[in-house]
């Protein structure tokens, strides 16, 4: 069910999203900002100024209308960029640092783990693995992973 809030969103001359609020004031630089991001990534945002302050409250993605649900969503996918590895090809070692050869949703790379501390343990059996880059990779359930991306992966944790 889509409710109406009690605000409007708009792109400015710049494309960079602008709220207005109930009282006509106009927000410039306006960044939604997930509660949850990995374990509730439609529930819970919030849509703050480029100060921090939290101008707005969504419950759920689902509940706004559809044109203010795409312009949210579209900003989010220009800010995060979190690929989803579903297999590991190879590493070149057991001992860290070590590269590993991987597939994720956004095609075939390489990242690089500086040690075993980089490799995050979320909401069972999710994981999170940041790279040298700070770049994070998902593993959304590592016992989905097939046999031997989880016996690589069962030797660093």
């Amino acid at each position: 069910m889509t409710t109406k809030p009690d605000y409007q969103l708009q792109r400015d001359a710049f494309g960079r999203l602008q709220l207005i609020d109930r009282d006509g004031i106009a927000h410039e630089s306006v960044v939604p900002v997930r509660a949850f991001p990995i374990t509730s990534p439609d529930q819970g945002m919030a849509l703050v100024d480029p100060h921090g302050h939290e101008l707005a409250w969504i419950n759920s993605l689902s509940e706004l209308p559809e044109e203010l649900r795409q312009m949210v969503e579209a900003e989010l996918a220009s800010r995060e960029f979190m690929p989803v590895i579903s297999r590991i090809v190879s590493v070149s070692s057991f001992a860290t640092p070590s590269t590993w050869t991987i597939v994720t949703n956004h095609g075939d790379t390489e990242l690089v783990l500086k040690g075993e501390e980089d490799i995050r343990r979320l909401t069972s059996p999710g994981l999170l693995i940041a790279d040298t880059n700070g770049i994070h990779y998902l593993i959304r359930d590592r016992y989905a992973l097939d046999a031997h991306s989880r016996k690589i992966l069962d030797r660093f944790l």
